[in-house]
């Protein structure tokens, strides 16, 4: 399995190590919790953007369900994201930065809401949607992932996910360029904090198991996202109508997620049941793990 994972996912060889010391023993502490449940078991990965969450959940996954027979689903807040259209309407209506999509209040959240109860309730036959990064718009419902039975575990990660909303105190003050030039007023950072603690953080207590991927500072995000993008690019070869950015677009849009990205890194030990200390080049460093309960 580990083999066939490794060329699957274009990983280095060193993977491995990182799959027996950390991704391994992960998947069995899931399963062990699971086990003592029930019902339907709920993941929350948090990470800031190209911090290796998607390849964690795909290895967990396939781990989960090669190893003990589950029926597992992957599920990832951008997939939630809004159409263009939607996005150009708030942007209209309530501030020009949430055409861009990324920070809370840009999700379906009403949608990914009715999907965690049914996957609770362990219905079938309904999709998960899937968003195309490179067209910036969801991928056509045929292409979306179908739910045909009940599901054991969902693991469900995203950038955001799992971050707490700021205090009054600390949206005062602009985090980067992108907030001083377009958002001095601070209406689009109040407003993506509100979104954050009305619709975002009472979904949080759905989940049963938290796990933060945690970067040694924002400034590997650049760098991560490039070499996200270029992936995006490989894959997308000749795409006509392409949204995949160039490197300034993306130094401009990783500003988009500054302020939540600094926000997890300060408070989500506070929350997190795991947590994998990450250096620039994503490598584990340490891994404090909070008592099961």
């Amino acid at each position: 399995m580990l083999s066939t994972f490794i060329k699957q996912h274009n990983l280095p060889a060193n993977f491995r190590l990182t799959a027996a010391e950390h991704y391994q023993p992960l998947a069995e502490r899931i399963f062990s919790q699971f086990k003592k449940r029930s019902s339907t078991y709920f993941v929350g990965i948090n990470g800031c953007q190209g911090s290796g969450k998607s390849t964690l959940t795909d290895f967990v996954a396939e781990y989960l369900t090669k190893t003990h027979k589950l029926n597992i689903v992957v599920m990832s807040l951008d997939d939630f994201y809004f159409t263009g259209e939607k996005r150009k309407q708030l942007a209209h209506d309530i501030h020009p930065l949430l055409a861009t999509r990324g920070v809370p209040g840009t999700h379906d959240v009403a949608m990914l809401d009715r999907i965690l109860v049914k996957l609770k309730a362990k219905k079938t036959a309904f999709s998960i949607p899937r968003f195309n990064k490179a067209t910036d718009e969801p991928f056509p419902e045929a292409q979306w992932q179908e739910v045909k039975k009940p599901v054991d575990i969902i693991l469900l990660e995203g950038w955001c996910w799992g971050v707490k909303p700021q205090t009054a105190e600390q949206l005062k003050t602009p985090v980067n360029e992108l907030e001083l030039k377009f958002d001095s007023s601070g209406d689009w950072r109040n407003y993506v904090n509100q979104q954050l603690k009305n619709n975002y953080e009472p979904l949080y207590k759905k989940m049963d198991f938290w796990l933060a991927l945690q970067a040694p500072s924002f400034d590997c995000v650049y760098k991560w996202r490039l070499e996200q993008e270029q992936k995006l690019k490989d894959k997308n070869i000749g795409l006509q109508n392409s949204k995949i950015m160039e490197s300034t677009e993306i130094l401009n849009f990783t500003q988009y997620f500054q302020r939540l990205s600094v926000q997890a890194c300060l408070t989500i030990s506070q929350s997190a049941d795991a947590i994998f200390y990450l250096d620039d080049a994503r490598n584990i460093t340490n891994t404090p793990l909070m008592e099961d309960v």
